[in-house]
């Protein structure tokens, strides 16, 4: 799924959020989605018996502000592209607003690349989250953002 996207992303001329090589074979990312796995927070989302979609939850990036009450944040989430269009990100991320209800949490919050025309920023508020605060990584430019329950 990643690689789909990283794919999708530089034929778009859109390599600031995650370069322009794919994550498989690159150790360094493999070792992220791996660990993702074993702290238990990703889901994948299927459609027709097929991955769609993932989404990871767990604890905030250390490159954000801490959160000043209890939260779930979302650590990643990416949609293969064959599935583009289909609903899998909002229905990921609404399966995240309602795992931290079970969890009894109030906060949601997201990061992402805010470079380029700011689409992926504008994707997160159509999906219900606010703008909290602009960061930078280096030189990537990122957004934090936050739902309430």
């Amino acid at each position: 799924m990643f690689d789909s996207a990283v794919a999708w992303l530089v034929s778009q001329g859109r390599t600031g959020q995650w370069g322009s090589s794919p994550f498989t074979g690159n150790d360094k990312r493999t070792r992220q989605v791996t660990g993702w796995l074993e702290l238990g927070g990703m889901r994948i989302a299927e459609l027709d018996g097929r991955s769609a979609g993932c989404v990871v939850v767990g604890a905030a990036h250390d490159y954000v502000a801490a959160a000043t009450e209890p939260e779930l944040y979302v650590q990643a989430l990416v949609t293969d592209r064959r599935y583009a269009g289909h609903g899998v990100g909002r229905a990921l991320l609404d399966w995240a607003v309602a795992e931290a209800g079970r969890r009894g949490v109030g906060l949601v919050r997201v990061d992402c690349y805010a470079g380029d025309d700011g689409r992926l920023v504008d994707y997160y508020e159509s999906c219900g989250f606010t703008r909290a605060a602009p960061f930078t990584v280096g030189e990537w430019p990122g957004m934090l953002l936050h739902r309430r329950l």
